[in-house]
């Protein structure tokens, strides 16, 4: 009875043998042609090349070494920041001069979140997307077509997805007075620099020129948040910490988390290929990068916005929220499998994650409805 389950693990044990084979084959000959040109030739041929290939090899060991070392990485960072203990809502007063005027007010945790995850992205660690060894590909083939190197890029495109969406609601509604006021201009030069493209590097062929990397844009937004919690600090800026801004900043998360869990879902059912579906690792990290911002985010927002959680009793529903999102968060497999539901060999890490996107997602449209009432 076990002739042919032992069948099925050697064909696929000999199969992978030959792919690697042949890739390994592929890979080599360019540089063992390119190697005995090189030793029929003078030295003043033999030291330039020699030189160029130490950098190419200490460039490629430093791309290698931050693709796969991801510093600072801790899904429950958001718990150094206590929030639970704080009372007041973002831009409440808290200590006034003698004649009344307010003097400190709260500042923003949405803000301060948005601020450490793109800190995090581009300071303590080195903003994938943009490195010209990245952009360069693996011999031409874009590196999201293949197995290698690209996890952590995704991941900060969907920690990045986060940071976005709280900028571009910062602008629009929080950081205004019942979206009449004037738009607070570091909040304006930061939802425009966070929008800036994630690939840019120094210079462009399409259109050809100049450009402004994308982490220096990332950098400057982070100063322009900085100043806004100083202005909110100091009373001289607005956040509006409204039931209806928060049922509508909930809304518009809950809309960009049902946007990825259909991607999860079109390529499970569409591109099953288990082990060898190449791109199952990049939807798998989107995501799980966009549930790491929206945490911090979330639970940011619960500071911000305490005084609606308290007159809403929206506690309980909050902290199952966050117990979701731990939960979603603790899957961290070494290699993603984009296997069939009812396969028993390669499990399905896309289908799994999901089911934990839309579990976010239906908790977040709970607080959202009580809300509503």
């Amino acid at each position: 009875m076990l002739d042919p389950i032992i069948t099925f693990f050697e064909t696929i044990i000999l199969n992978l043998g030959r792919f690697l084979g042949r890739v390994a084959s592929a890979v080599v000959w360019p540089f063992r042609r390119a190697t005995n040109w090189l030793l029929n030739r003078h030295w003043m041929i033999k030291g330039p090349v020699a030189l160029a290939v130490v950098l190419l090899i200490g460039l490629y060991g430093h791309f290698i070494w931050q693709t796969q070392v991801w510093t600072n990485f801790n899904p429950g960072f958001i718990e150094a920041y206590k929030y639970p203990s704080r009372e007041a809502p973002a831009g409440a007063t808290l200590t006034s001069k003698p004649d009344g005027t307010p003097q400190t007010c709260q500042p923003s945790a949405v803000t301060q979140a948005s601020i450490d995850l793109t800190d995090f992205n581009v300071n303590q660690n080195a903003w994938i997307s943009s490195m010209i060894l990245y952009k360069l590909g693996f011999f031409g083939i874009d590196w999201d077509h293949t197995p290698f190197l690209d996890n952590k890029a995704n991941f900060q495109r969907g920690v990045n997805e986060s940071v976005r969406r709280a900028t571009v609601e910062l602008v629009d509604s929080l950081g205004r007075m019942r979206g009449t006021s004037g738009i607070n201009s570091n909040l304006q030069n930061a939802r425009s620099k966070m929008q800036y493209g994630e690939e840019n590097w120094y210079w462009s062929l399409d259109p050809f020129g100049p450009l402004t990397p994308t982490p220096k844009q990332y950098r400057s937004a982070i100063k322009d948040l900085n100043n806004y919690n100083g202005e909110l600090s100091s009373c001289s800026a607005t956040f509006d910490a409204r039931a209806d801004n928060l049922r509508d900043f909930l809304d518009r998360i809950a809309s960009s988390l049902g946007s990825t869990s259909d991607i999860l879902r079109e390529r499970s059912e569409n591109h099953g290929g288990g082990w060898f579906d190449t791109r199952a690792d990049d939807r798998f990290w989107f995501a799980y990068g966009q549930l790491y911002g929206y945490y911090a985010i979330l639970t940011a927002t619960r500071a911000d916005f305490a005084n609606v959680v308290k007159e809403r009793n929206l506690g309980p529903l909050w902290d199952r929220l966050q117990g979701q999102f731990k939960s979603a968060l603790k899957i961290q497999p070494a290699i993603i499998s984009n296997g069939a539901e009812d396969g028993w060999i390669m499990p399905t890490h896309l289908a799994t994650m999901g089911f934990y996107v839309l579990r976010v997602r239906s908790n977040i449209q709970e607080i959202r409805d009580v809300l509503d009432r």
